[in-house]
């Protein structure tokens, strides 16, 4: 077993969790785990898995990633370019393209000069059918126009009166919404909803700030397995434990006194946080930082 491992290994049995906890926090298959723990990588795909589950495995048992690296560097392996064989395949396609695209740019310019030819002719059969005809019932139907100018007439009246009752239906609106303003305003207020906003996030830290709220409940619940620890502003935890959807698969504390609630959570992925009721959107996408610490910070409701 090497130092990194034995460290690793070290820290999750202080923490109580069992390398089938880590494999679920994680995603990271059991024998990768133990792989890592005797410091065995040949069983892994390659250097950069290697690499990607050591840090994986460092967050989630709440280690920084980086010292890791730093501190156990002659034991972990370089990355190395691995992918270069499917650059080179790539470059290879990209070429194979570009010679089957030579033959198509010679015909492409004959295509277009037949689509041109079509277009024109089409256009040309258009006009000679709508406007020449046109021109000939015109001619034939002189009596055509006595007929339009009736209707026209007829229109602009039809206009006038659709106007005249417009403004009267407009006026008669304006009064209503004058009444309905003035009793408005002899009604309370109505009170604004909460807002729960970000504030900062860097790294796995994410700050957030909690307005006009009556209360301040938080309430955790998972959908797999994590470890949590809720605690306020001067560091007290009030729950701090595992989350299962076999065992106890929510927690819910009572903030409404505290003005600070600090939440680490070890496995952002299957665990939702809840501030009264409203689900807190991660800043950091869980996806890409598994274990976060969360601040809301109480603002004070103005009188």
């Amino acid at each position: 077993m090497t130092e990194l491992g034995n460290r690793l290994k070290e820290a999750r049995l202080a923490k109580n969790l069992s390398l089938d906890d880590v494999q679920s926090i994680t995603k990271i298959q059991k024998r990768y785990l133990i792989g890592i723990e005797e410091g065995n990588y040949s069983s892994m795909p390659g250097n950069f898995y290697v690499r990607a589950f050591i840090k994986q495995y460092s967050e989630a048992l709440q280690l920084d990633p980086d010292e890791i690296f730093e501190t156990y560097k002659n034991e972990i392996p370089a990355a190395l370019n691995d992918d270069l064989p499917n650059q080179l395949s790539r470059v290879k396609t990209r070429k194979n393209i570009s010679e089957g695209n030579s033959k198509i740019f010679d015909v492409l310019p004959k295509i277009l000069i037949g689509i041109f030819i079509i277009g024109a002719a089409s256009l040309l059969y258009y006009f000679l059918t709508h406007h020449v005809g046109s021109k000939s019932n015109q001619t034939a139907n002189p009596g055509n126009e006595q007929v339009k100018f009736a209707k026209s007439a007829e229109l602009e009246k039809a206009k006038t009166n659709t106007t005249d009752n417009a403004i009267k239906n407009s006026t008669a609106k304006n009064n209503n919404s004058a009444a309905m303003q003035d009793t408005g305003n002899t009604q309370a207020a109505v009170p604004s909803p909460q807002e729960l906003t970000v504030v900062q996030s860097v790294g796995k830290n994410s700050s957030y700030e909690l307005k006009n709220a009556d209360k301040f409940v938080l309430k955790l619940v998972s959908k797999g397995k994590t470890w949590v620890n809720i605690k306020n502003g001067s560091g007290r935890s009030f729950f701090s434990g595992t989350l299962t959807t076999t065992g106890t698969s929510s927690q819910t504390v009572d903030f409404t006194k505290e003005d600070k609630a600090v939440i680490v959570v070890g496995n952002a992925i299957d665990t939702d946080i809840y501030v009264n009721d409203q689900k807190l959107e991660y800043a950091i996408a869980p996806t890409s930082v598994v274990s976060q610490n969360v601040t809301i910070q109480l603002v004070p409701k103005t009188k």
